[in-house]
């Protein structure tokens, strides 16, 4: 959820990406039961054999479905290509989107496929909703169950991409979370997903150098989390450069991130105001002292985020695929 672009949605996105009772109904758990019974097997698979050529897979799987769903819903748009390059993953917001993330939706897809049995049966999003899943199990994180029976979209456009800003603070947070009925321990739970995972310099640079008249620095950080950043990022830096999302334990899925913030060492603005606003600071103390209330917290955050959006047979296709619609 890094390097998302700050813009309050309006009522009228509440309409048009909320799913209607009819699309979160059809919904559930064993979905491909009788269609492809051994479908979350091979997405875990997939996603396994990725992680093994790099540890990126894992926290870039997990961020794609964050960035699909809070854009058409949980559609696999995100995943689309067009040929007038007018797509959601070249939007500015997605382009820090890493290529490993897509590469395990469509390793996942393909070895879906190569079952006779699930060929063309099985959705882009529900695979993105599974392998999002197995990437927090994977990396130590909670086990829950994935509701499935998702439906692709066939529409992406740049201009649809709307996603919270690296320096958003808690009003705004709120506000965008809220407008897909997410509550604000929902919001702090779901940014607990960065725990694992990295950004490049352009989201937290500001923070470190001329902050403010007077303030050189972002005054709720810890001033020698400052200065290990200040080496990563120089005020001229590599553009390959990068810091962890949680400098503790970064390929690991724990509590971690929250016990960071405690310190003053949430990397991005929108990371660290969970601890400086005292509106949410109680949550973030809570998930610090108490990994298991986060797991659960964040196991039923996530059973909501896959629910947004969702389309079904009548608004939507079972891509051949994931990169165009059919």
């Amino acid at each position: 959820m890094d390097n998302f672009h700050v813009t309050l949605l309006p009522l009228l996105l509440l309409s048009l990406v909320i799913s209607p009772p009819t699309a979160t109904a059809q919904l559930r758990q064993n979905y491909y039961a009788n269609i492809c019974p051994n479908v979350e097997s091979v997405v875990r698979g997939a996603v396994i054999q990725k992680m093994q050529q790099t540890p990126i897979a894992a926290p870039a799987a997990l961020r794609l479905l964050f960035h699909d769903c809070f854009v058409r819903g949980c559609d696999a748009s995100v995943m689309i290509i067009s040929p007038n390059a007018d797509d959601e993953w070249r939007s500015p917001e997605d382009m820090t989107l890493k290529p490993e993330g897509f590469d395990v939706i469509l390793a996942a897809k393909a070895a879906v496929d190569s079952n006779p049995q699930c060929r063309n049966k099985v959705s882009c999003a529900d695979i993105i909703a599974i392998a999002a899943r197995d990437a927090v199990v994977l990396s130590g994180g909670p086990f829950y169950p994935v509701e499935l029976g998702r439906y692709d979209g066939r529409i992406s456009t740049r201009s649809s991409v709307v996603l919270p800003h690296v320096d958003a603070n808690l009003d705004r947070l709120n506000a965008m979370f809220g407008a897909f009925g997410l509550t604000q321990t929902d919001m702090i739970a779901l940014s607990g997903a960065h725990t694992i995972g990295a950004a490049g310099c352009p989201s937290f640079i500001d923070r470190l150098y001329n902050y403010a008249p007077n303030r050189p620095t972002d005054p709720s950080m810890n001033p020698g989390f400052v200065f290990q950043l200040q080496r990563t990022c120089p005020r001229v830096f590599s553009p390959a450069a990068f810091a962890f999302l949680d400098g503790t334990t970064p390929a690991r899925f724990d509590n971690a991130y929250f016990q960071n913030l405690q310190r003053g060492m949430g990397l991005l603005a929108s990371d660290q105001v969970l601890f400086t606003d005292p509106r949410s600071r109680n949550t973030v103390n809570l998930f610090a002292g108490n990994q298991q209330a986060f797991f659960n917290a964040f196991t039923t955050a996530m059973g909501k985020l896959g629910r947004i959006g969702v389309k079904t047979a009548a608004n939507g296709e079972i891509r051949r695929d994931c990169r165009f619609p059919n």
